[in-house]
């Protein structure tokens, strides 16, 4: 059976909660994590439109782009519609969890499908942050090379792209002589020893060093044992908010906005005054990303397409970048494409629901 920790766990190796901004409260907000999971209907924004949806449609767990809980409660008398869906979820049984600016930064998250839908090529991140990652190097007797290497794997380490369990071997002698007050796992005080010892090698990434190194000195027979952290710079992981690429082919102003007009289902864009020049290079950010249109601008970007602009915000657009607000829901609303990829197995004992609520408050006259 599916329980919301594996439903959690499956968005979490996609889009860590690691990546997530400083304010964000993403994760499993609502439930009981070893809950055994029916049915999972898939959203924007859980409002108690949704929640009812869920409970018809047979859902005991939603996951929702936008986080319900974004500040602590102090009281449940539902007095806001917050308040009143976390007191229907309760009451019902369903799990909440949400998966946002963490979404928003890893490749091919919310940002990369919406480039995607727009026949984006070169796609990489506008407001690129690097995850560092390291090297760690130990040495180990052979008889407890595989106990070391699993403690590692369990501590998060030995991952390398879409490869887990990832590590390297070789054999070799060791030495040592354990001095008066030692307590060594093999060889005798005083004395000079050689021990068959395996080099093992794995890769950790820069929040899980505390952990993988805790996991090493936990599972090494050792009293002190040997080992190395490099920094990998060939390891570095580019991730970040919106993102950048390029048209196949250059395209009209005009035409292109309509065309995303048309791809996003808006009433209408904001823009600035247009440029007068074919579009070959688009920057995005899915939600509210003013404060990346200086990168936008950097990067050469023809047109910079966003959401939640204000009137003033509009007049930085001063160099050669169109910027275009072209509405918050609009510009995320792909975002539950992902969670169903992510989350889809065949043959499996739950359902998935795409929620059919259009949760956007914002209409168009």
């Amino acid at each position: 059976m599916t329980t919301a920790r594996d439903i959690a766990k499956k968005l979490e190796a996609y889009a860590p909660l690691r990546y997530q901004e400083s304010y964000d409260n993403s994760g499993l907000l609502i439930g009981d994590p070893e809950a055994t999971v029916t049915g999972v209907l898939l959203s924007i924004d859980c409002t108690e439109d949704v929640l009812k949806e869920a409970k018809e449609k047979g859902c005991n767990m939603v996951v929702a782009h936008h986080p319900l809980i974004f500040k602590g409660l102090k009281r449940l008398t539902g007095s806001n519609y917050v308040q009143r869906c976390v007191a229907y979820a309760i009451k019902n049984d369903i799990a909440l969890y949400a998966c946002h600016t963490n979404m928003d930064k890893v490749p091919n998250g919310v940002s990369f499908k919406l480039a995607e839908k727009l026949g984006l090529k070169n796609i990489r991140p506008l407001a690129s942050e690097e995850e560092a990652v390291y090297k760690l190097v130990t040495f180990v007797p052979s008889s407890h090379t595989e106990a070391v290497a699993d403690a590692l794997f369990a501590a998060g380490a030995g991952c390398i792209g879409e490869y887990d369990e990832c590590s390297y071997r070789s054999s070799g002698n060791g030495t040592f002589k354990a001095n008066e007050g030692c307590n060594p796992f093999c060889g005798n005080v005083g004395e000079r020893h050689t021990e068959p010892e395996d080099r093992l090698e794995v890769i950790v990434k820069a929040c899980d060093k505390a952990r993988a190194i805790k996991a090493l000195l936990g599972a090494h027979p050792y009293e002190t044992p040997a080992f190395d952290l490099f920094e990998d710079k060939i390891g570095y992981k580019p991730v970040g908010l919106g993102c950048i690429g390029d048209l196949e082919q250059p395209e009209d102003e005009t035409a292109f906005l309509t065309r995303v007009k048309e791809l996003i289902g808006i009433g209408c864009i904001r823009h600035t005054p247009l440029k007068n020049k074919p579009i070959h290079k688009v920057a995005l950010c899915g939600g509210a990303g003013h404060e990346f249109l200086s990168l936008a601008e950097a990067n050469g970007a023809d047109i910079y397409l966003t959401s939640d602009i204000k009137y003033h915000e509009f007049f930085d657009a001063e160099n050669n970048t169109v910027l275009a607000d072209i509405g918050h829901f609009e510009s995320e609303q792909f975002t539950k494409e992902i969670f169903y990829d992510v989350i889809y197995e065949k043959n499996s004992n739950f359902v998935i629901h795409k929620s059919e609520i259009k949760t956007n408050p914002i209409k168009y006259l």
